[in-house]
Formats: C-alpha cells, sequence, structure tokens
C-alpha cells in the first residue's frame, strides 16, 4: 500500500525534490535570474561529493545529539535477561542505569567545542586531509559502538559496558565536530564565491535530516533487537564517503 512505500527514505528525497520544484516554479523576474543562477550548483560534481561529506560530518553530529539519549535509556536503562524460554527480554529497569540526562550532553559539547579547531587545523595542512583522517576515525568509532551495544543489550549488567560506550561515542561526536570544521573549509577551497554559499545552503539542508534519519534507524534497530546493525551500517556509510573524499 501507498503509506508503506512512502516510508522516511522514499518521503525524504520527494520532500527535497518538491522544495526544489516550488523554489524554480515561485521565481519571476530577477529572482528567476538568481535561482537559475543558484541550480548551476546541482551540475557541479562536487556539489555531490560535498553533500555526501556533509552528511557524515554536520549530518552525523546532530543525528547522534538526538540519538545518543535514546540508546543510553534504552540499552543501559534497562537489564537484559534470558526468559524461560531462554529469550532476551528487555522490560526489567537496571538499578544501576546511568541517567541520559547526566551523560547525554557531553558528546554535543565535544563536538560544537572542537568544530573551530577543525576549521584551524584545515587551514593548515587542507581541509581535504582532515575529513580524510576523521572519516577513518568514524568508520573505526562506528563499528566499535555497534559491537559495543549489541555486548550491552544481551547483558544483565549492560552499565559494565558503558564507560566503553561513551567514550567512543564522545570520539564520534569530536570528529564529526572536527569534520564539520573542515568540509566547510573544503567548500569555501573548491567552489568559487558565486556558487559557494548556494552549495553550503544545500549541504547543510540536505545533512540535517541527519537529526530525523539517525534517531529513527538506531530506534527500529534496538526493536528489531540488532542495535549493532544501526552502527555497522553508518560505519559502511562512512567507508564509501572516505573512499568519495579521495
Amino acid at each position: 500500500p501507498l503509506p508503506k512505500l512512502l516510508n522516511m527514505w522514499a518521503a525524504i528525497p520527494l520532500d527535497i525534490i518538491a522544495a526544489l520544484l516550488a523554489m524554480k516554479l515561485a521565481a519571476f523576474g530577477t529572482m528567476k535570474e538568481n535561482v537559475a543562477k543558484q541550480f548551476e550548483i546541482f551540475g557541479n560534481k562536487h556539489t555531490w561529493a560535498m553533500t555526501a561529506l556533509y552528511v557524515v560530518t554536520f549530518g552525523s553530529f546532530i543525528g547522534f545529539s538526538m540519538a545518543l539519549p535514546l540508546a543510553i535509556t534504552v540499552i543501559f536503562g534497562f537489564s537484559h535477561v534470558p526468559d524461560a524460554a531462554g529469550l532476551l527480554i528487555h522490560t526489567i529497569k537496571n538499578p544501576n542505569a546511568p541517567s541520559a540526562l547526566t551523560y547525554a550532553w557531553i558528546g554535543p559539547f565535544v563536538g560544537a567545542a572542537v568544530r573551530p579547531v577543525g576549521g584551524w587545523i584545515s587551514d593548515k595542512v587542507g581541509g581535504s586531509i582532515v575529513t580524510q583522517i576523521i572519516s577513518v576515525i568514524m568508520v573505526v568509532a562506528s563499528a566499535a559502538v555497534g559491537y559495543v551495544m549489541m555486548q550491552a543489550y544481551g547483558s544483565a549488567t549492560p552499565e559494565q559496558y558503558f564507560p566503553m560506550f561513551m567514550g567512543l561515542f564522545i570520539l564520534l561526536f569530536a570528529a564529526s565536530g572536527v569534520g564539520n570544521g573542515s568540509t566547510f573549509r573544503s567548500v569555501g577551497f573548491i567552489f568559487d564565491r558565486q556558487q559557494a554559499g548556494p552549495v553550503l545552503g544545500w549541504t547543510s539542508a540536505v545533512a540535517a535530516y541527519g537529526a530525523f534519519i539517525a534517531p529513527v534507524v538506531i530506534g527500529q534497530q534496538i526493536k528489531a533487537g540488532t542495535p549493532q546493525f544501526a552502527f555497522y551500517g553508518f560505519s559502511v556509510f562512512y567507508a564509501v564517503c572516505l573512499v568519495l573524499n579521495w
């Protein structure tokens, strides 16, 4: 049925296309000429590469900001014990659960704090080099977070995995924050002044969907009993973008 087909993977591209069409059709006079100049960015292959890389950095940052409290609450807030049939149940409150309110702010704070550092380093060595390094870090860290989540989601005492989980997540936030600065620097280097502004607006708008996609994907995989698959998937995406950046 149609409602099932219009899931988030179909709805998001349709939403973007509809917004662009509305922008194109609503323009008239001088505005039409300006819009036409902005649309020229879509004929540049670097626009699409930077869109993907902005999803890796800015998209991951805001997506993980939304997903971290969810993961802390669901993964570590309950004891995961087998029932009489040997199947794991996830409804028993964990008396030693860490508080999402206590820890969830740390990752976004670190990511936001190091963003200027990413820009500063990129000015010294080049934005693409910094993006390449943080992409490698995010590939490894994402896979590691997935593994730790798998271990915690199958444990009666998941809190024992929390320090490693939190440390890896902070590393992801730091890498995405530095990468946010480096990709911003790359846009200013790759595109001329006329195109840099529209490219930044476009890439930021697309990457902002990370705030919706990441929590939904992680939530779906937790419900399916396989939270690690979400982060394994992120790791694969980061690896693809690493090659793209190269």
